[in-house]
């Protein structure tokens, strides 16, 4: 399967740079990203055929404080990302990611609609389960 996905993308911030915080994850957060890549962002892309961005990935501890994140957010380790679709047509794209992991054999932790205005995809939370929540939030 392609790569679709790259770390520097998972951890690229506008608010980081605005406040000058520095979001470079550590090796083995590196390594997770790179398993979140390979068994969750990948397939997904492979599935919806057209290209997904990430509006968040891997946020430090500061970031993630900044912007409202949980203090167990899968975002803190590496597995998870916040997506939308290139072609703008999020709640498509928002129903498409929840239909396939519902149908298909794919390891996740969470699919959150959030707000309709993107989906939150998380492979394993703060303890690694996988829970296969899909919910939404607004």
């Amino acid at each position: 399967m392609k790569n679709y996905f790259t770390i520097q993308e998972l951890t690229a911030s506008d608010t980081a740079r605005r406040y000058g915080i520095d979001n470079t994850p550590t090796a083995e957060i590196k390594k997770h990203m790179d398993e979140l890549i390979t068994k969750l962002l990948n397939p997904l892309r492979e599935a919806w055929g057209g290209p997904i961005k990430v509006n968040s990935g891997y946020r430090c501890p500061r970031l993630n404080s900044l912007v409202g994140g949980s203090k167990t957010s899968a975002h803190l380790t590496g597995y998870a990302a916040d997506l939308v679709p290139s072609n703008g047509k999020t709640k498509d794209f928002i129903k498409f990611i929840q239909n396939y992991l519902r149908t298909h054999n794919i390891p996740f932790d969470q699919c959150i609609d959030e707000y309709g205005r993107w989906c939150h995809v998380g492979l394993y939370n703060s303890t690694k389960r996988q829970r296969k929540q899909i919910f939404r939030i607004y």
